[in-house]
């Protein structure tokens, strides 16, 4: 039964979609009307305020961060679980008709939230492909992966299990992502044509 506790947990912060709630508070609309329609902060930063983008990308980390260290307390063995429903309640929330985001910035809250050296090593990963490339997507996913080597390096068979599982969603959501990498016209963070 605890299982079933902590999935609902962690859809229940996961599922919030914190973007389109500040974009439109921030007074620029339906966040799904421009860009790539994604509710992430990236999206939101393609407004043109950093300050909403960033408020985004804090609270979508929260919301991956908290339940689970809130599940931690309550049923430590079943954690993973509701790491991996508040990243499925991020890319597929019910109020938006699951659709929602990518995962990114929820999954650096759940690796954070699980042990701190696989959120540092999401951290690092992602801060350095960003650095190198400036393209937000390839860091996103670098991270996801270096998040589950890091997490399968700690032992935790359940958390390892659950980090590959989200790293292969995550994967999965930024296929034409993957496509526009491939012919070379991935948008770079910054760039003018970025959606």
């Amino acid at each position: 039964m605890t299982v079933l506790y902590a999935a609902l947990l962690g859809y229940a912060f996961g599922s919030v979609p914190f973007g389109l709630l500040i974009a439109r508070i921030g007074g620029k609309g339906d966040i799904r009307s421009i860009g790539s329609g994604n509710i992430g902060a990236t999206n939101v930063l393609r407004t043109g305020s950093k300050g909403l983008a960033a408020a985004t990308l804090l609270l979508d980390l929260a919301k991956g961060l908290v339940p689970v260290l809130i599940a931690k307390e309550l049923f430590w063995q079943d954690a993973g679980w509701t790491a991996l429903f508040a990243v499925i309640g991020h890319c597929f929330p019910v109020w938006l008709g699951f659709k929602g985001g990518k995962g990114v910035a929820t999954n650096a809250g759940v690796a954070f939230g699980l042990a701190w050296p696989i959120g540092l090593a999401y951290a690092a990963v992602w801060i350095a492909m960003l650095a190198i490339t400036r393209i937000s997507s390839l860091a996103g996913m670098s991270a996801v992966v270096g998040a589950a080597i890091a997490a399968y390096a700690l032992g935790e068979p359940t958390w390892w299990k659950v980090m590959t599982i989200i790293a292969v969603l995550v994967i999965w959501l930024h296929r034409e992502n993957i496509t526009r990498l491939m012919a070379g016209t991935e948008p770079k963070v910054g760039g003018s044509k970025e959606s």
